[in-house]
């Protein structure tokens, strides 16, 4: 059985059913909301990536991406001696 959730506008995290408001902007358009402490800052107008404990914070700061991917390694390039035309030794 599938679960429909929604995501949070400020924090990204999930919202379950029965949790949540669903908040309409002006302009017409539904921003779900998961907390009342997010709903507060959205009011506010804060900036998601300001936040420390936002996904958006966690992103621009790159926060939890070591088990997923690692770092890339790179090459060495080694130094190669050219002869040069003409020249006798």
């Amino acid at each position: 059985m599938v679960i429909a959730t929604e995501l949070c506008a400020l924090s990204e995290y999930r919202i379950y059913p029965g949790n949540g408001k669903l908040f309409i902007r002006r302009d017409g358009k539904p921003v779900f909301l998961g907390s009342s402490k997010a709903y507060s800052l959205t009011i506010q107008r804060k900036k998601p990536a300001k936040l420390v404990w936002t996904q958006a914070w966690r992103r621009l700061h790159k926060k939890g991406l070591s088990e997923t991917t690692t770092k890339k390694r790179t090459r060495k390039l080694n130094k190669v001696q050219r002869s040069v035309v003409g020249l006798s030794l």
